[in-house]
């Protein structure tokens, strides 16, 4: 089950993410779509896999090839690479605000832990980004995702 989340209420967002061990990734280019896009005051976030230094991390359906536990670590990649991206968008970590999450899951039709899986990302979010991480969300269980990912992560934020 997930664990309970907490928001540290002192330091920066960086700060807090430093202190998880973690660190925003270099989102690498693609030539077919871009990582984000502003329209008005929102900011759409492309997918985001969960890739580390150009690697997917994992592949496989949750419930059959990967385990609950990896699906859920797995989300925690991805959601880093949306707040990477989110990020380049409003230049600061402090300034982001995430107003909806969609998480995909690739998974068997009998798995059912779906939200399980997205609250591993959604508790990364409000650790590092206290009440600014607290989001909309939606955690969809599908036949596949691409590269064969287990997981794929959509947000909209907006800047604060």
């Amino acid at each position: 089950m997930s664990q309970s989340v907490t928001s540290a209420s002192t330091g920066s967002a960086s700060d807090r993410l430093q202190s998880l061990g973690l660190a925003l990734p270099e989102l690498r280019d693609n030539p077919y779509y871009v990582h984000h896009r502003t329209v008005g005051s929102s900011i759409y976030i492309s997918g985001q896999l969960p890739y580390q230094d150009g690697r997917l991390l994992g592949q496989g359906i949750v419930g059959r090839d990967v385990e609950l536990e990896t699906a859920r670590s797995l989300a925690r990649h991805a959601v880093l690479n949306a707040l990477a991206a989110a990020v380049q968008a409003v230049g600061d970590l402090d300034r982001v605000r995430i107003v909806q999450m969609l998480v995909f899951v690739a998974s068997t039709p009998d798995f059912g832990e779906q939200s399980n899986v997205a609250s591993a990302a959604s508790d990364l979010l409000i650790e590092v980004l206290g009440e600014n991480g607290r989001h909309a969300r939606t955690a969809i269980g599908v036949a596949g995702l691409p590269l064969n990912s287990p997981v794929e992560i959509q947000m909209v934020c907006t800047a604060v």
